[in-house]
């Protein structure tokens, strides 16, 4: 399952507490990389290399068959934002954003390896934050949800493979949710928030705190 959203729609924040609310046994891994210009095939074998220490294996075929004893295995915070665990470290996401389309080759390694290993996957239920990040004028956006008519195209592809959920908000729900965290702030400041930064909550949240 791939979950996408463009940024500040709190993908994270609904999967943890989903997880939460359904109590699974949930494999959550970590990756660490050292250097943010290290190359795609540095950072896939990387990954996996992380994967069987923490595993306790020596292949990548156990890797699929120790995951399957999880409920579910999740590739969200600890592997896409890993320096807000270790500032000497850098997380997936900082990876792909200063690396641009030097970064695709990573995700298609990936892909090819969900391809050969597509049975031992069956009997594993992953669950992907899922983003692919650009910055312009100094603004994230997500190339699955964030370009039109090139956002559908990918979208329909990855949707031809995977269950993909996306997660967005309409401007009376983006009200509301953040209503629930500052019951005090008029509503009309928030429409202007969101005229600004769009059904995003979380850029909304930061500037009512950078408000205050």
């Amino acid at each position: 399952m791939l979950i996408i959203g463009t940024p500040g729609t709190g993908k994270s924040a609904n999967i943890y507490s989903a997880l939460k609310i359904l109590d699974l046994n949930i494999y959550d891994p970590t990756l660490f990389l050292d250097n943010i210009k290290m190359s795609s095939s540095e950072v896939f074998g990387e990954f996996f290399k992380t994967l069987r220490l923490d595993l306790g294996v020596k292949t990548n075929e156990e890797i699929y068959q120790k995951v399957s004893d999880y409920d579910a295995v999740l590739l969200a915070d600890k592997l896409l934002d890993s320096e807000f665990l270790d500032k000497n470290k850098f997380g997936l996401s900082l990876w792909t954003e200063n690396n641009g389309i030097k970064a695709f080759p990573f995700y298609i390694k990936v892909f090819r390896e969900y391809l050969k290993h597509r049975k031992d996957l069956e009997k594993v239920n992953v669950v992907i934050q899922t983003a692919f990040m650009v910055k312009i004028n100094g603004v994230k956006y997500d190339l699955l949800t964030d370009f039109s008519i090139l956002s559908v195209i990918l979208f329909f592809l990855m949707n031809l493979f995977f269950e993909v959920i996306q997660i967005s908000y309409s401007e009376e729900e983006t009200v509301q949710i953040v209503l629930n965290s500052f019951p005090n702030v008029d509503e009309e400041e928030i429409r202007s928030y969101i005229g600004k930064y769009g059904c995003r909550p979380r850029f909304i949240f930061e500037a009512l705190e950078k408000r205050e």
